[in-house]
């Protein structure tokens, strides 16, 4: 296997016709905005034929943003089985990885201290770090009888699972939808009976 680099001109460079891993516009700007702010950094990955192995994206943000020439690097002598795979493993394998916590929050702090454009990193909305989700919101006596009282005959069947910053709204959803006589677990029920119907 070799690797050659070369700085090619963008409308010589093919996109993989099967390549799965999607790119909205949104993240397609959020790109090009890591561009302008950092250059050219990661290089588009191609075969001999220029057809595209990792960097579908980057392509797309610098037609976005009307480059003629980007640094890319040619990798010779992979199989058509081993380039296949490499255009799913480049995208699933970064996939794989995490954050930890209590350094991203750190660093990101950091960052607002010093004045930077913190959308520059990517998020749409920046992750709040919420470490103790308060419950109390459930823990009055009025809720606990009405919930005593709907419950009588129901078993547990589902868990609710949602990110922190959603916490606040789904406590406030389920505090609604209990006043009006309803459970959220009926609810749910009744959603996932439509949407079955329609498939």
């Amino acid at each position: 296997m070799d690797f050659k680099t070369v700085l090619l001109d963008v409308d010589k460079i093919m996109p993989y016709e099967n390549n799965s891993r999607t790119h909205t516009q949104e993240q397609i700007e959020q790109i090009a905005n890591s561009i302008m702010e950092f250059g050219f950094t990661n290089p588009v990955l191609i075969d001999e034929k220029n057809t595209i192995l990792a960097g579908h994206g980057r392509l797309k943000a610098a037609q976005y943003l009307s480059i003629d020439k980007i640094p890319t690097v040619q990798i010779l002598g992979l199989d058509d089985k081993q380039k296949k795979a490499y255009v799913i493993a480049d995208n699933k394998i970064a996939l794989n990885s995490e954050w930890d916590d209590s350094l991203l929050k750190s660093e990101i702090e950091e960052l607002a201290k010093m004045g930077y454009d913190l959308s520059i990193l990517g998020w749409d909305v920046l992750p709040d770090f919420e470490d103790d989700i308060d419950y109390s919101i459930l823990d009055d006596a009025d809720l606990t009888q009405d919930l005593g009282d709907m419950t009588d005959g129901v078993k547990r069947a589902i868990q609710i699972e949602f990110e922190s910053e959603h916490y606040q709204e789904a406590a406030e959803l389920v505090k609604f939808w209990r006043t009006q006589g309803a459970y959220v677990g009926g609810l749910i029920m009744d959603f996932l009976r439509k949407e079955k119907d329609k498939i």
